[in-house]
């Protein structure tokens, strides 16, 4: 038919999707496949489809109305799909297009059985397998029926299910087409799936094959439990052979029955390992061709008595759950450690966030996924930098190093290197000597920050076009040497060693359980537990002012545009305004995963802030920032005093140290000093962070100027166009005037899929995403292990909050969430306790929650979805678990 709207598998491949939708082409190019089988068959195109709306017109007025439908009004979804469901069963085949159809099943041979199978545009994609989300039909016999079943699966493009998946999937329901598969029906001994990837690890070097007798509707519907095959290296490592008590066959007159097998074939195997490594190895010449894993249904049937029987395959389709594999130009195994779980922002970044981070790190980092990955593969191998690694991430986050230690124990993955040779002492010999307990070295690295980025915001004023590049390039050489300032690095170790030490020796002195939450409550200068006061201060100026708070609640008129402006207009609105100008000329520069350059921030949004501030305002009197400042300095005094006296209690054995100081006078005494060393240097922790931020706020506001320019030259559509570009490809745009409209899409509907998948803290260059175990006996039965970093039981409300702009907290209630970087220290002034997902012990959120005197466990796997919102759960943070009371 010149309008094609039927074309022969034969005809088409996996280029052809807007012809013949993803099944279709997937087909297509499986039948191109030297040695793979795949039945003969026929596609009714989109084109057909197309044609066949196009007498419905009442079905654009109706898809119209779905588009504004919030995904999750089940009710509306339910109802909108069942009328488009009922038009488009009610419209049938047209007359030339059913004779077109009838050729076609004319060279399938007279009275054939057929499959005949939806195929929608947005399906079998590389981002979105849709699986199971519209119709397939089998065994139907007979012209009539098979047109019926056109139409049946043209109408499935409006399922119920369908329609919430490209909801949720952000695709636009009048973006996406049908075309129907009809095939000639494959009567198998055996059927079921074939992973080329395990689907539960990840694991590109291990194929998982399902296998059942009859058609694999058994499997498809859980009727029957599977035989499962696992395949290493072209040899079955694993086997589970089910009872298949049930199966699925194709009727002679048409459609299927469910049968019983014979009890003396339930645990028969469907296949054997012959048979299984025959079919991975058909699935790794289709993995080869499609270039990514895949999820395969194949069929075993038994075409000709006096021959082996042949695999046929009916659908092969990406598996859209793995983790990518960071890109590599070797062959070599490599294991690699999240970024992200190490910085608290496990989110997706977007590509110029990526090379930014890139630009400005200290290690060379790979980006998988949307995530950044730093290889430890070389740490790893040799015997005295491995010790050292696992000892400093162990500390960090304990599931990490489980992780690594499961690699590792499989002993022929990462190989054993000879420590390298030491380095050449510093002159006059020996380790440099540690840096004194002198607030003036704290003052002194805050002073050169502010310095650095003054001259950094003065200089980049008169940069533009390429010229800007070349500057922010030697800015960022300048921001790796701010960041691996030596003086600076010190300092931060100090902190943490003095933490350490206290927690080490005083419990094993006094039995005293994380002692160091206590002694560094309000540590002087610590720039993030500041921020969280900030902001009751802003609360204490906008509390008495009833028309700014009126305005502040009506969320339906807050606008980050116009915001500040229309505070003003209120009464008392110019005082507000210059609270919250006076928070975002010290903090705007920070929001929510802030070390992604394109994230918006808090100068950007300030509405952002507004349910914190309002939160405040409820929840606190006049003047609590510095109360709670003060209530904390006497805490820490008086744990201070507390374990100075206790441990010069301790009775002496001898006078060890021939002054006559009893043991514990000793102790005592250098317990005194960390304190005063750990109350030096704790602070500022965290100003490094701040001064990272500060600078890539510079750095972005550049680009986004750089940006208006392209767009009112119209090179790019949006400003924003330049987050999903690299440093270097923003450079090239700027320099040609030139941009790749189609890269920036595909990069859109990229970092789109990043965002639902969940990265792994250890993933290997075999793809496999290793996951660490807490190894623990000590805790009730049913609780939530995580790592304890803030000391104190609090029971309360659990409030679980994925999004800061949406948090509605009350004092008393305990916040989940999947991690927090600094920009969650607002929200932790008015809660009791802090549980998240992702943290270690010397992390943004575990310091801040010790500066607040919040119990608090941190590494809770899967934290936000195992308790719900409401939930009361009782917070054990000195021992690292969390009880659901109810």
């Amino acid at each position: 038919m010149s309008e094609q709207y039927v074309v022969g598998l034969q005809e088409v491949d996996e280029t052809d999707i807007a012809l013949v939708g993803g099944k279709g082409a997937h087909l297509g190019g499986l039948a191109r496949i030297e040695g793979v089988r795949v039945p003969a068959g026929f596609c009714v195109t989109t084109r057909a489809f197309r044609r066949v709306m196009a007498d419905a017109p009442t079905i654009d007025e109706r898809l119209e109305q779905l588009s504004r439908t919030d995904p999750d009004d089940r009710e509306a979804i339910r109802t909108l799909s069942a009328e488009l469901r009922r038009i488009v069963e009610g419209l049938g085949v047209p007359e030339d297009l059913a004779a077109g159809i009838g050729h076609a099943l004319a060279d399938l041979g007279e009275g054939a059985a057929c499959a005949v199978r939806s195929s929608a545009t947005a399906e079998d994609l590389p981002t979105a397998s849709f699986a199971g989300q519209q119709d397939t039909y089998l065994n139907i016999v007979g012209s009539g029926a098979i047109l019926e079943h056109i139409g049946r699966c043209w109408a499935s493009l409006f399922s119920e299910r369908a329609v919430t998946y490209r909801q949720r999937a952000g695709i636009d329901h009048r973006t996406v087409d049908m075309a129907v598969v009809v095939q000639r029906m494959a009567r198998p001994e055996s059927s079921g799936v074939l992973f080329t990837a395990d689907p539960v690890t990840g694991n590109r070097k291990v194929a998982t094959v399902d296998a059942g007798f009859g058609l694999g509707e058994a499997l498809v519907s859980g009727l029957v439990n599977p035989d499962v095959f696992r395949v290493r290296n072209g040899e079955v490592v694993e086997r589970t052979i089910a009872a298949k008590q049930r199966a699925v066959y194709a009727v002679p007159g048409g459609g299927t029955e469910e049968v019983t097998v014979d009890a003396r074939r339930q645990e028969q195997p469907a296949l054997t390992d012959a048979q299984v490594v025959r079919l991975v190895g058909l699935g790794r010449r289709i993995e080869a061709h499609f270039g990514r894993p895949q999820d395969i249904e194949w069929c075993l049937v038994d075409t000709d008595p006096g021959t082996d029987a042949e695999f046929q395959i009916v659908q092969s389709r990406p598996i859209t759950t793995l983790f990518p594999v960071p890109e590599r130009d070797d062959q070599d195994n490599h294991v690699y450690l999240s970024v992200g779980h190490q910085q608290m922002m496990t989110d997706a970044m977007r590509p110029l966030g990526i090379s930014v981070w890139q630009h400005t790190a200290m290690a060379p980092m790979h980006e998988a996924g949307g995530r950044l990955f730093v290889d430890a593969t070389r740490r790893l191998a040799a015997p005295t930098s491995r010790a050292g690694l696992l000892d400093i991430v162990g500390r960090g986050d304990p599931l990490i190093r489980d992780a690594l230690e499961t690699v590792l124990d499989r002993g022929d993955f990462v190989p054993t290197l000879p420590d390298p040779a030491p380095a050449t002492p510093p002159a006059g010999g020996g380790p440099p000597a540690p840096i004194e307990t002198d607030p003036a070295i704290v003052t002194g690295l805050i002073e050169r920050s502010r310095e650095s980025i003054a001259a950094l915001e003065r200089d980049i004023r008169t940069k533009t076009g390429p010229a800007l590049f070349d500057f922010l390039l030697d800015a960022f050489e300048e921001h790796k040497r701010a960041l691996g300032d030596r003086l600076s690095m010190q300092a931060i170790m100090a902190g943490m060693e003095a933490t350490w030490w206290l927690n080490d020796k005083l419990y094993e002195w006094l039995g005293e359980k994380n002692a160091a939450d206590t002694l560094t409550l309000s540590a002087p200068g610590n720039i993030t537990s500041e921020m969280g006061l900030a902001l009751l201060d802003v609360a204490d100026v906008i509390r008495p002012l009833p028309e700014v708070l009126a305005f502040l609640q009506d969320t339906g008129q807050l606008a980050d545009d116009t915001f500040l402006d229309e505070l003003t207009k209120r009464t008392g609105g110019p005082e507000a305004r210059a609270a919250i100008e006076a928070y975002l000329d010290r903090y705007g520069m920070r929001c929510v995963g802030e070390i992604d350059i394109t994230r918006p921030r808090w100068r950007e949004r300030p509405t952002t802030l507004v349910p914190v501030i309002l939160d405040n305002v409820r929840n606190f009197e006049p003047g609590a920032a510095a109360r709670r400042f003060e209530e904390g300095l006497e805490k820490a005094r008086q744990k201070e005093a507390d374990v100075l006296a206790r441990l010069r209690a301790l009775p002496a054995d001898e006078d060890r140290h021939g002054d006559g100081d009893t043991d514990g006078d000793a102790k005592a005494d250098e317990t005194r000093r960390m304190i005063e060393r750990v109350r030096t240097f704790i602070g500022y922790r965290e100003y490094p962070k701040y001064g990272i931020i500060r600078r890539y706020f510079v750095y972005k506001r550049a680009l986004l100027e750089e940006a208006g320019r392209l767009v009112r030259a119209g090179v790019l559509d949006d400003t924003e166009d330049i987050y999903y570009l690299t440093f270097q490809e923003l450079h090239d745009v700027v320099r040609t005037n030139r941009a790749d409209g189609r890269l920036i899409q595909e990069r859109r509907d990229d970092f789109r899929t990043y965002q639902s998948l969940t990265p792994p803290r250890v993933l290997t260059s075999d793809g496999e995403a290793v996951r660490g175990t807490y190894r623990r006996e000590d805790v009730p039965d049913g609780a939530l292990i995580g790592l304890p970093v803030s000391a104190g039981t609090v029971e309360g409300r659990a409030r679980v909050v994925l999004d800061m702009a949406e948090a509605d907290l009350e004092a008393g209630d305990i916040l989940v969430t999947a991690y927090t970087d600094p920009s969650w220290s607002p929200l932790f002034v008015a809660v009791a306790g802090l549980v998240t997902e992702v943290g270690g012990l010397m992390t943004h959120g575990a310091v801040i929650a010790r500066e607040y005197g919040l119990p608090a466990v941190v590494g809770v796997d899967s934290a936000t979805r195992l308790i719900r919102d409401g939930q009361r759960i009782r917070v054990h943070g000195a021992d690292g678990y969390v009880e659901i009371l109810e």
